[in-house]
């Protein structure tokens, strides 16, 4: 008698324990989106945001910038050489003007002098090449400023999350993990935020200063070519 008792107990237990399971067990699992992790990571997001929007723009932009600056110019110091070899100096100064390329700008204004003396020739031809250079690298150390302060302001989201964390706590005298996620959030989110535009702001800057670098040579070889070329008929 007792050990049917018993058997009846366990069962009466089992379908207790089975009745409770059952829901949760039905219960869709929460997925974890990306637009919901970063609203959850707070205003520190915002900046975290703007800087990686501001690094993209600028990055694009000096990349097409940078990257018609660099197209081959070996057509244009091909019909310089001719018109200069055959006595047409207007024509070739005209040539430089409408390529409207930096290096057409700088051979422009070394034909210009020419009948100077070469030294003033390859000044006036430097000072050119340092303003074209300028050019291309405007805004590029803004793009690594983003890379500098994007981490700091992932820093600044941790220390937020931290205070919110015992905040939290010295309202509710709770140390559980539903009362310190929301901290959590704020803490994680945020610095991985931060180190993530950080590290892409990085990676773009130093692209974009190879490109630069790259020009800078090709710009440098084009104008001694052009100097040895305005030296040979007096050699």
């Amino acid at each position: 008698m007792l050990l049917l008792q018993a058997i009846d107990t366990a069962h009466k237990v089992i379908d207790t324990v089975g009745k409770a399971i059952q829901p949760s067990a039905a219960a869709p699992q929460e997925e974890l989106r990306i637009g919901d992790l970063l609203v959850k990571g707070g205003w520190v997001m915002v900046p975290i945001g703007i800087l990686a929007v501001l690094g993209l723009v600028i990055f694009f932009e000096r990349y097409f910038t940078i990257r018609k600056a660099s197209k081959d110019e070996s057509n244009l110091m091909g019909m310089v050489r001719s018109s200069i070899l055959s006595g047409k100096l207007d024509s070739a100064i005209a040539i430089c003007k409408n390529s409207n390329s930096p290096l057409g700008r700088m051979l422009a204004k070394g034909l210009l002098r020419i009948g100077r003396p070469i030294k003033d020739i390859e000044g006036a031809i430097e000072n050119i090449g340092k303003l074209e250079v300028s050019k291309l690298e405007k805004n590029i150390a803004i793009l690594g400023i983003v890379a500098g302060i994007a981490p700091m302001f992932g820093f600044l989201g941790t220390i937020v999350g931290v205070i919110k964390i015992f905040f939290d706590i010295s309202k509710t005298d709770n140390y559980s993990l539903s009362v310190i996620s929301g901290g959590l959030y704020v803490k994680m989110i945020t610095s991985a935020a931060g180190l993530v535009v950080g590290l892409v702001a990085y990676v773009l800057y130093n692209i974009l200063n190879i490109m630069v670098d790259k020009v800078i040579l090709k710009l440098e070889t084009d104008a001694i070519e052009f100097i040895d070329l305005l030296e040979e008929p007096s050699k």
